[in-house]
């Protein structure tokens, strides 16, 4: 049956002609994800695909057999799809029966409750069916729309999900009720700020959403910031710590959209002041992130995903809520440092190794749990020092490059010179914190010419700086690095082979046009804006140089080689050019000369 022929069958009015021929249909494009590209074609379709839109809604205003309002509902989601032809969709009233048929619609009463609004009572029994079918259409109708979702902001429904989101604990809602849920308030979220503030703001959108994400993990408290599994018994005397059992496909499905969500809602937390109200629910939010990392799922891929959403709303919480990660107690099997429970920090710098050791897409896959880890770093003690204890510990081999080996400092030292400067900086600042921004531990890990690039950036390429507020730590140094510390060549950070002298055997005027060589070529390169000369200016910072500077230097010069500088100096850019000119048409003479006499071997 064609659209033609579907669309005849919905103008009779009859509910069973038009259950049939919506069935019919529905049948046959249920995989259908890819419409045609033919522009005329297109074009006709496209108007027949709107019209039995308009048809369908004006059926759902009806009063339906269940079935027929079903198939209504399968038949807009399927017309949604393509993203050319929903504009029968989102106009106000289309939008508005659909949300009436998802039961999150809302209307402005005279009933007395915050905000002024009430939600439209649910049924009874709601048919879960329509519910989901209505949702599903709402989603693919804002996500290739945003005229929708500026209609799904004025119909207000970010509230009516946020309404039957405060359910999560009931029974009636099944999986995909609440999944769709989710999904949606994650797209209106995602494009629109103001719903994002009205979530956060007005319906407390932290501490609903993590109630929510605690009742669908099944989260129990045995503290304040403690977190467990529900049903999951700990033994006591076992040496190994408790196995948590993965978590299913569907709790997992939920539990990520309900972080991407935070995730947008708490996109600038880390950059504002927070009252102790929100700290209070950061710091709970926090709690269950921590089990979120310690948690997995039936799939691996699953379980990285799951873990990639839960780093990366951590990076969004204010610095402060992070010892979270470090309260819950000391257990057997735990990875204790100072007394301090390291599972979470552990899991962070081995989930930081794997996606390092992968190598794709770092930007992406790895900055969030290396910002992470650095911030820790930076205002916990215990997580710095045991860091410093996995990436840098004391120093032994002083022969190899430091970028060179398969140990994580060897692998971090490397970063410092990708072509990324996200992920060069990154990592930089990362060994930097490790180094208690101490400028001389920094070049002893990483080598000057690696590490010169953060240096100049903080202008501390001449040393010192403030090194921040950091404990005192005990010597490091290894016996091995002590006997050859006098040798280490601190621009490479190893101990280098002897090489012959360059200049052994030249007399010191040969050592001197050399180097006046050297002067006329580095010149010419900056004239030619090749290149740009600098200078370490007395700030530590890198600064370009000038005709002054370079009168300066030349003042510093013990007095018999300044000649041959102080000349170069005067010479005015016209008599250089002239000078260069001049040189030139002598190698062209003399090549030519080069050339007849080779031809005339030749013809003889």
């Amino acid at each position: 049956m064609d659209l033609n022929a579907i669309i005849e069958n919905m103008e009779t009015g009859d509910q069973d002609a038009a259950l049939m021929a919506l069935q019919t249909y529905n049948k046959k494009m249920t995989q259908c994800f890819t419409f045609t590209t033919d522009e005329e074609e297109q074009r006709e379709d496209g108007k027949l695909q709107e019209r039995l839109g308009e048809l369908v809604l004006g059926f759902l205003e009806r009063d339906l057999q269940p079935s027929c309002q079903l198939a209504c509902l399968e038949t807009i989601r399927i017309l949604s799809r393509d993203k050319n032809n929903v504009a029968p969709f989102i106009t106000h009233t289309a939008m508005q029966t659909l949300s009436r048929h998802a039961g999150i619609a809302i209307s402005h009463g005279n009933v007395h409750c915050e905000g002024g609004v009430v939600l439209v009572p649910f049924a009874e029994n709601p048919d879960l069916e329509v519910i989901v079918e209505a949702l599903k259409s709402i989603c693919n109708i804002c996500l290739h729309n945003k005229v929708a979702v500026q209609v799904g902001q004025d119909l207000q429904l970010i509230v009516g999900i946020a309404e039957r989101v405060k359910q999560c604990g009931e029974d009636q809602w099944n999986h995909y009720v609440r999944f769709f849920d989710l999904r949606l308030m994650f797209l209106l979220t995602a494009q629109r700020v103001a719903m994002r503030t009205q979530l956060l703001r007005e319906l407390r959108g932290v501490s609903l959403l993590s109630n929510h994400l605690d009742a669908t993990l099944g989260l129990c408290w045995p503290d304040t910031f403690e977190v467990g599994r529900a049903g999951v018994e700990v033994d006591p005397d076992s040496e190994e710590p408790a196995e948590l059992p993965p978590l299913s496909r569907e709790k997992i499905e939920r539990a990520m959209e309900i972080l991407k969500i935070l995730f947008n809602i708490t996109y600038d937390a880390n950059r504002r002041e927070v009252d102790e109200e929100e700290a209070a629910a950061f710091r709970h939010l926090g709690a269950i992130l921590r089990h979120c990392l310690m948690s997995s799922a039936d799939a691996q891929d699953d379980t990285e995903e799951f873990h990639s959403h839960s780093l990366n709303l951590l990076g969004n919480l204010p610095l402060s809520c992070l010892d979270v990660l470090l309260m819950p107690k000391v257990q057997q099997g735990s990875i204790e440092y100072m007394g301090v429970n390291m599972d979470a920090v552990n899991m962070l710098l081995e989930y930081m190794e794997k996606r390092l050791d992968r190598g794709k897409k770092l930007k992406e896959t790895m900055l969030p749990s290396l910002n992470l880890l650095t911030e820790s770093a930076r205002i916990h003690r215990e997580t710095r020092k045991f860091l410093r204890m996995k990436v840098l510990p004391p120093l032994r081999d002083v022969k190899n490059l430091p970028e060179v080996g398969n140990a994580l400092r060897n692998k971090l030292v490397r970063l410092m010179t990708n072509i990324d400067t996200d992920v060069k900086n990154c990592a930089a600042e990362f060994l930097f914190v490790l180094c208690k921004e101490s400028v001389s531990r920094f070049i002893k890990y990483t080598g000057y010419g690696n590490a010169a690039g953060l240096l100049a950036a903080r202008g501390l390429l001449r040393g010192g700086g403030n090194p921040g507020v950091y404990s005192e730590d005990e010597d490091s140094d290894t016996e091995e690095y002590r006997e050859a510390k006098s040798q280490i060549n601190p621009v490479t950070g190893r101990v280098e082979d002897e090489q012959p002298n360059p200049m052994e055997g030249m007399t010191e005027e040969q050592k001197e046009l050399e180097a006046m060589k050297l002067v006329n070529m580095f010149d010419k390169l900056s004239r030619s804006n090749i290149i740009q000369p600098m200078m370490l200016g007395s700030d530590g910072s890198m600064t370009h140089m000038n005709s002054g500077d370079l009168r300066r230097m030349r003042d510093q010069i013990p007095q018999g080689q300044q000649l041959h500088l102080q000349t170069q100096l005067r010479l005015e850019p016209q008599q250089q050019e002239q000078q260069q000119e001049h040189q030139k048409e002598q190698q062209d003479q003399q090549q030519q000369q080069g050339s007849g006499s080779e031809d005339e071997g030749e013809v003889e």
